[in-house]
């Protein structure tokens, strides 16, 4: 690993040397001494929506707990209500990270999609980072970025030669698609696509044509297409990746990242440093004195992300799919993509009936709720989840069995990963979220043999001491993210 990480350094020296003029300069024409620069100085820039920003939260705390100075930087305004609330909690929690507002500037055609539109808006006011970056002090080490900004953020600090790191918030292997795909775009595989059931670059077998986004299979633009291709090939030009996940989970995307000529040409160093760990503010803002009453393990949690929105037919099914199951249960009902715009009551969106019924083994939640403290709570025995990549890394983490179900994205990946390393079970039939309505009985038989799977439940135990021993002091990813700050503090 340090070996891949001093690679990644060399290959870049130029910059850094001329980073190490600039700092001469900042000090009067003096070298800085060790005392000058004991702390490396990072500088975080999160995207859109809790997906993205909760592994830059959690990178922020752990850095800050390793003696790091952290600057996090804020695209103003958010998206969701959510994600105020939580940046609120992170600088209560640790007053000693710096934070700057980053203020967007309007776009002339805006998406429907309200964070694919927040994505843009970073991008295109990047150009405002300079500035802003400058008016930092102590200069900065390194910036951390998000994969989505890539494309407009790593042209700002290479200018600058400041070094760039990105956070990609998915999974390893779904990064070797996503560093893969231009050459799939470019090439003519995407015409072939229709005669293909896996998609292969170089000879190398990727995954199933039938687990990608919909729309990065079309032959025309698009703006998920376009921002793949975009960000794809500049994040292969940044100084390193780091990936919220860990060898034992997903040891041979690991390997294949590492091995250069497999994937692309060049290729940054990859470094896994998680699962990253929860911050201590991350508890639920409901008190769920519920969950203290019921026996251990006899409670599935049923949460589809912060931005999965289910369609009211679906909503109904699922509830009742929930009672026929006979298990205990903990629901957060969400049917509006933007948690702002979840003002109608619980009744109105299940029903009077239907929330009566409920009442005597569920509790169901409108509100958003971090979910950490849920799922480490003795009594959660299983996890009804789209497979986002940190829900799958907070079960991990906890050792909670999953029932998988894909909405969309990268959660199809997720879910592979998740039932072939034994944390759970992925019902593929039931297609992405929106391509169909589950009916209640499905629902409720999948539940059911999710909680009653004894082995499952016992390799999930096994999974969760791995994940716990790599971060721990010596771990794999401990010693990954311990070797990137000591360079860092070089630079």
């Amino acid at each position: 690993m340090l070996k891949q990480l001093f690679f990644s350094y060399t290959s870049r020296r130029s910059s850094t040397k001329t980073r190490q003029r600039q700092i001469h300069l900042q000090n009067n024409g003096r070298m800085p001494s060790s005392s000058d620069r004991k702390h490396a100085h990072v500088a975080l820039l999160p995207s859109a929506g809790m997906g993205h920003l909760t592994p830059f939260l959690r990178l922020a705390a752990s850095l800050t707990l390793q003696n790091v100075q952290v600057t996090f930087i804020i695209p103003h305004p958010t998206v969701s209500l959510s994600e105020s609330q939580a940046l609120s909690q992170l600088f209560a929690s640790f007053p000693q990270i710096k934070h700057k507002q980053f203020h967007l500037l309007p776009l002339d055609n805006p998406s429907d999609d309200p964070f694919f539109e927040h994505f843009n808006l970073i991008k295109n006011s990047s150009h405002l980072l300079s500035p802003l970056l400058s008016t930092l002090n102590p200069p900065l080490s390194v910036f951390i970025t998000d994969m989505s900004l890539a494309s407009t953020v790593i042209p700002i600090t290479e200018a600058i030669s400041l070094p760039n790191y990105v956070l990609f918030t998915s999974s390893a292997k779904m990064l070797t698609f996503f560093l893969c795909y231009p050459t799939l775009a470019d090439s003519k595989a995407m015409d072939q696509l229709d005669e293909m059931d896996v998609i292969k670059i170089r000879g190398l077998e990727l995954m199933p044509k039938s687990w990608i986004p919909p729309p990065l299979l079309k032959k025309g633009n698009n703006i998920l297409k376009t921002s793949f291709i975009e960000d794809s090939r500049k994040v292969a030009e940044s100084s390193g990746i780091l990936v919220n996940t860990f060898e034992s989970f997903e040891q041979e995307s690991l390997r294949k990242l590492n091995d250069c000529q497999l994937l692309l040409e060049r290729l940054p160093s990859v470094v896994a440093i998680g699962p990253l760990p929860p911050c201590d503010f991350e508890k639920s803002q409901l008190q769920l004195t519920w969950l203290d009453d019921q026996p251990v393990g006899s409670v599935v949690y049923v949460s589809f992300g912060s931005r999965t929105a289910l369609s009211r037919e679906q909503v109904r099914e699922l509830g009742e799919g929930l009672v026929r199951s006979g298990s205990r249960f903990v629901w957060v009902v969400k049917d509006k993509k933007v948690d702002r715009e979840d003002n109608e009551g619980l009744e109105g969106v299940i029903g009077d009936e239907l929330m009566e019924r409920m009442k005597e083994k569920g509790l169901v939640v409108r509100n958003w709720i971090n979910q950490e403290g849920v799922l480490s709570h003795p009594a959660v025995g299983g996890f009804f989840s789209h497979c986002g990549w940190n829900s799958v890394m907070e079960a991990a983490m906890h050792g909670v069995k999953i029932l998988a179900w894909p909405q969309h994205g990268d959660q199809k990946v997720n879910a592979d990963i998740v039932e072939r390393i034994g944390l759970g079970t992925w019902v593929k039939s039931w297609g992405w979220g929106e391509e169909m309505t589950v009916n209640r009985a499905e629902i409720a038989e999948k539940i059911g043999e999710i909680m009653g799977n004894e082995s499952l439940r016992i390799q999930a135990l096994g999974i969760k001491e791995e994940a716990r021993k790599t971060v721990g002091v010596g771990g794999y990813s401990n010693k990954g993210l311990s070797a990137l700050i000591n360079m860092w503090r070089k630079f």
